[in-house]
């Protein structure tokens, strides 16, 4: 009997079963959907209605100020607001695909709401030809909606999340379109949504680009009314003489073709799944037209809503919301008068079961090879239910059958239980959400949590993500930041207290978030205290800085660790401060005083020295100074007399005396003072010279090229400026005239009197200059014979070198002569001689 009466509440069309259980009675009071107009969300959302001014209305007890209402799918109230926007009549208004309600006036100007009602600024506007046509029809699809204005123009904003308007193609009609469709984005093959403008004479397809027109059977004659597939690959189209056909989206033949009754358009054409189309007039019976077969007549006495949805249709009416739908194939399989299929003997054999028959054993043994797809029928049978005692009674019968299956996958049973657990508390009327199986899956447990959150339903959204095991810290912090928005008279140790409960029940919450949503509502205190609770430094840090705790978030950066972050919050403190307060701040922190110089000696020397200063670090001051100094002397256009010495010197003068006014620093003070008095000298050089070879060399080698470029005078100068010692002006003045190869200089030089470094010095000149006839003046003059013997045998005069080794008597030095020599034999042989003479035993 259960299956005569399932089966019973279906209508058939054709060879096709169709149900409309009712989801809810309405629990809104005194509705008149003829009255209003209404937007409807798609997947079971809210309802929006609002007072058509364009009707003749009795206004009963309503109050003559036209509201927004915004309710549940079960006629509960959400939120409702005062409509008080100029710009004339409220031409239509859909929901977007987040749950914003888009409303269209006559003037072009777009004004969205949310779920509660609250207007989110800013408000656009088509543009200025929409506002001096005005708007008279508005066709919106998911993200998007076309606009037809009084002079033909047509539209466009392609994705409400952008609000960028466009204008499409013109189309050159003469007169307004009967209808319009529109094919989205997502299915044109440009990428771009594509209008299908119903005229007398046939259909266009409209885009930005151009103006097609269509070719075929079904456009033949003027079309009233046009609607595409859920799908995006058909088309319903009625006509002037009272058909209603269905085409393929690119008009490639006629797929279904049923006369109405009537030649009057309909007020609502609706697609129903993709096996049928519903059409309603007013006072007819609302009209479901299949490929094949006699249509189906539902009988209503109120106005109705038809809302499409990817599986069926939802009609709303003033008293009831229900659902049409294709009967699920799994469903007619179990339930269908007569049948006896594997799925209904099980559902039979567990009512016999039930009543302690046989007759359950021996409908088991029946089926016993098609068991599986029998406890898969019963469980998607029960997945497709809106009746909770029905669901129960097919997952029974799946359990049931389970037992005897021992190749079942059984998370299939449990995901169907954990599915309907979800859709169930969702359908509630309370909740208003009564979605099917397939459009939950085709929404996504994640939107469906996002909507419920949105709709302020954060303790279900909580429960629900925690059940199928996705993250809850969006519905916790989403209840956060709606809790303080909403708590303006809590005190913030309280709200405190409040927030912290809830948000540690998610580890890894971000703390941080939360406070800067508090800060932004006014509540700095409350911010403070929260971040306080945030362990990732990466993100307290910042929003301590936003809230103004500059001094705390400096703190926190530091004990991180992270570089990165410290630096953030000194230059944050920087830009904010003065000088001097940046300087107290940063000098009692070693850390950020360090990283600090680090930066700054690289790119911010003059903002160092302040620093140093005001903590009586003069030499530091000093160094920099200097530093500056040597960095001039790099600049290429620092030579040949350049004024750029003038500014070195100064710096180097001042360093000089900041090292003077500290007492550890007298050698660098010094130093200081004899850098500047030679880069001076230098500088007087390379201008009188005009040659850029003096400055930053030595003193000795100051003195030597003055030698070298005949400035004895200069040379002179420099020797006696930098108490140049008599040795080493000796040794610089012979081999800088040797460079020059004077050697009457160098003599005269050698004559003037005893040279206090000897004449090895001339000696070594002379030779290193190849000149042996010059080394010959001043050899004999070496008093050691063994530099004499040396001297000799480096410029190749054997017996010479010999006469000197045997006056030292030295055997290593002619041992050492000895090899010297040993490519000459003569040479060889009177070393030999010499030994044997002196008979030295250690030479060979």
């Amino acid at each position: 009997m259960a299956n005569v009466s399932v089966a019973a509440e279906w209508q058939l069309l054709y060879n096709r079963y169709y149900r409309k259980p009712e989801l809810y009675p309405m629990r809104w009071k005194n509705m008149d959907l003829s009255r209003n107009k209404v937007a409807c969300a798609p997947f079971g959302g809210p309802i929006a209605v609002i007072r058509d001014d364009s009707k003749i209305v009795q206004l009963y007890s309503e109050s003559a100020l036209r509201k927004l209402r915004i309710f549940t799918s079960s006629g509960v109230l959400i939120a409702d607001t005062v409509w008080k926007h100029p710009g004339g009549r409220l031409i239509g208004m859909s929901w977007t695909e987040d749950q914003t309600l888009v409303c269209i006036v006559q003037d072009g100007t777009v004004y969205r709401y949310n779920i509660h009602a609250e207007l989110i600024e800013p408000n656009v506007s088509l543009g200025k030809e929409c506002f001096e046509q005005n708007v008279v029809e508005c066709i919106f699809w998911g993200n998007g909606v076309v606009c037809l204005t009084e002079g033909g123009l047509l539209f466009c904003i392609p994705d409400f999340k952008v609000m960028r308007p466009c204008k499409l193609a013109e189309t050159g009609a003469e007169d307004l379109p009967n209808c319009m469709a529109v094919i989205e984005p997502q299915y044109t093959v440009s990428g771009n949504v594509e209008v299908l403008v119903g005229l007398a004479d046939g259909i266009l397809i409209v885009d930005e680009d151009g103006v097609q027109t269509v070719q075929g059977e079904a456009v033949q004659g003027p079309v009233q009314k046009m609607v595409v597939s859920w799908d995006g690959k058909y088309l319903a189209i009625f006509t002037h003489d009272g058909r209603i056909l269905v085409t393929d989206i690119n008009f490639n033949g006629v797929l279904l073709e049923y006369n109405c009754e009537s030649a009057l358009p309909p007020e609502q054409l609706a697609w129903c799944g993709l096996d049928s189309i519903l059409l309603y007039w007013d006072d007819t019976p609302l009209l479901m037209v299949g490929p094949h077969g006699d249509p189906v007549h539902y009988f209503y006495d109120e106005p109705l809503v038809l809302i499409p949805e990817c599986d069926g249709v939802r009609i709303l009416s003033n008293t009831s919301m229900e659902f049409l739908q294709r009967v699920p194939d799994s469903t007619v399989s179990i339930f269908k008068i007569g049948s006896t299929s594997p799925a209904a003997l099980l559902y039979d054999a567990l009512d016999h079961f039930d009543r302690r028959s046989a007759k359950a054993d021996e409908n088991l043994r029946l089926i016993r090879s098609s068991l599986p797809e029998a406890v898969e029928a019963c469980i998607d049978a029960a997945g497709h239910e809106f009746d909770v005692l029905r669901q129960k009674t097919l997952l029974r019968a799946a359990s049931y059958g389970q037992a005897f299956c021992s190749n079942f996958q059984r998370d299939r049973f449990q995901e169907m239980c954990k599915t309907l657990r979800v859709l169930n508390a969702v359908r509630d009327p309370e909740i208003g959400i009564p979605l099917s199986i397939k459009q939950y899956k085709l929404l996504t447990p994640s939107v469906l949590i996002a909507r419920l959150i949105n709709a302020h339903r954060h303790l279900l959204a909580l429960r629900i993500s925690e059940y199928v095991g996705m993250n809850q810290e969006v519905v916790i912090m989403h209840w956060a930041c709606s809790k303080i928005t909403a708590s303006l008279a809590i005190t913030d140790d309280t709200l405190l207290e409040i927030l912290l409960d809830k948000l540690k029940l998610c580890r890894g919450i971000s703390y941080a978030a939360v406070a800067a949503h508090a800060d932004k509502n006014a509540r700095r205190k409350l911010a403070a205290m929260l971040v306080e609770h945030e362990p990732r430094s990466s993100k307290q840090v910042p929003l301590l800085l936003s809230i103004g705790e500059e001094d705390t978030a400096l703190m926190k950066a530091t004990e991180s660790g992270d570089t990165d972050l410290v630096y953030l919050v000194l230059f944050h403190i920087w830009q904010k401060r003065p000088p001097l307060e940046f300087f107290r701040t940063i000098q009692a922190r070693p850390i950020p005083r360090d990283l600090f110089i680090s930066y700054a000696r690289c790119y911010k020397h003059e903002f160092l020295k302040d620093f140093f200063l005001s903590n009586g670090q003069l030499q530091e001051v000093a160094f920099l100074l200097w530093k500056e100094s040597w960095e001039l002397g790099k600049n290429p256009m620092a030579s040949k007399g350049s004024p750029l010495h003038g500014p070195r010197i100064k710096l180097i003068e001042q360093a000089q005396k900041l090292f003077l006014d500290t007492k550890e620093h007298t050698f660098e003070s010094k130093a200081a003072e004899e850098h500047a008095k030679l880069l001076r000298i230098q500088h007087e050089l390379e201008v009188s010279t005009k040659q850029a070879i003096f400055v930053d060399s030595s003193i000795s080698d100051t003195i030597r090229t003055c030698i070298v470029l005949g400035n004895h005078r200069a040379a002179m100068k420099v020797k006696t400026e930098f108490k140049v010692s008599e040795k080493r002006w000796y040794w610089l003045k012979v081999f800088a005239l040797a460079t020059i190869r004077d050697w009457d200089a160098l003599e005269k030089f050698s004559k003037e009197k005893r040279p206090p470094i000897g004449y090895r010095p001339f000696v070594e000149a002379c030779i290193d200059a190849e000149e042996k006839g010059e080394a010959l003046k001043y050899i004999p003059k070496l008093s050691d014979p063994r530099e004499r013997a040396e001297a000799y045998a480096r410029i190749g005069m054997a017996k010479e070198a010999a006469d000197a080794a045997s006056q030292a008597k030295d055997g290593e030095l002619l041992g050492r002569l000895k090899l010297t020599f040993a490519q000459n034999a003569a040479a060889s042989s009177l070393f030999d001689s010499l030994r044997d003479r002196l008979s030295f035993p250690g030479v060979s």
